[in-house]
């Protein structure tokens, strides 16, 4: 997965204030989600979303219509694979994870299908 990020002025990296998220918090957040995997695949041999099998991403990873029709039109313009759209699933389902949110919310989805995309940018 491949993140594009934003190039960050010298003043906000030299200043002492600091107007991001504080690491602990983000740790926390981190810590809850590996706990609701961990929980989750208890009864598997697998403890996290990215080593899920078929089956397991279809039992877990259950889309809204507007997320289904969302993955649906990327799939057919973008020509992803059956590869991609599992680990597009299993990355939402990580993203719905980290925010706390029971099921995979279309956001999930759409920022799941970034990533992805800036993987064929980068090796194509």
């Amino acid at each position: 997965m491949h993140v594009e990020v934003p190039l960050v002025d010298f003043l906000e990296l030299s200043s002492d204030t600091n107007i991001g998220e504080k690491s602990e918090t983000i740790r926390q957040r981190v810590v809850a989600a590996r706990g609701i995997q961990i929980e989750r695949f208890r009864k598997f041999s697998n403890s996290t979303n990215s080593a899920m099998g078929s089956r397991q991403v279809r039992q877990h990873c259950k889309l809204t219509a507007e997320a289904n029709g969302y993955l649906e039109h990327a799939m057919e313009e973008m020509n992803f694979s059956a590869r991609a759209h599992d680990r597009i699933l299993k990355v939402a389902r990580t993203l719905a994870d980290l925010a706390g949110a029971v099921d995979i919310r279309p956001n999930d989805i759409l920022e799941a299908i970034q990533y992805r995309s800036l993987d064929r940018k980068l090796f194509s």
